[in-house]
């Protein structure tokens, strides 16, 4: 089971990562054009891929705890006993990625509050950018490219 949930993590990583550049670079597109918000396009990016970094969120907070690498690692070594790359899966990764998708939440229930389309694309564009920046310096590069 644990495999599969592994597996399942890192493809939907992949999506998240993608949806999320989208999603960033269409709020920015939106905000420098000056374009209308408009809900068949910019919110339904915007909440697909809100949708899915909870998804995966629940996955990694499932694998954190069946893993050998997650809080097992910890119990086993002690936060003292971590090398880097251990530390990496076992604190920096889930701790990290957990505050970039409260960064994202954060920024889909700023968007609700605004009626005019700038403020909407801004506070996406931030937000769900702060997410991607975080999300991107704690990925297991590592693990990802072999």
């Amino acid at each position: 089971m644990y495999e599969i949930i592994q597996v399942v993590h890192s493809y939907l990583a992949y999506v998240v990562l993608g949806l999320l550049f989208f999603a960033v670079a269409n709020a920015i597109i939106g905000l420098v054009g000056n374009k209308m918000f408009t809900m068949e396009k910019d919110l339904r990016l915007s909440l697909f891929t809100l949708i899915l970094a909870h998804i995966q969120l629940l996955i990694g907070l499932i694998l954190y705890f069946v893993s050998p690498s997650g809080v097992q690692a910890i119990q086993t070594l002690g936060m003292g006993g971590l090398n880097t790359a251990s530390r990496l899966l076992a604190v920096e990764h889930p701790f990290i990625n957990i505050i970039a998708i409260v960064l994202i939440t954060i920024g889909w229930s700023r968007h609700k509050k605004f009626v005019e389309g700038n403020k909407k694309f801004k506070s996406i564009a931030i937000f769900y950018g702060l997410g991607l920046v975080l999300i991107l310096s704690r990925i297991p590069w590592g693990q990802w490219l072999n």
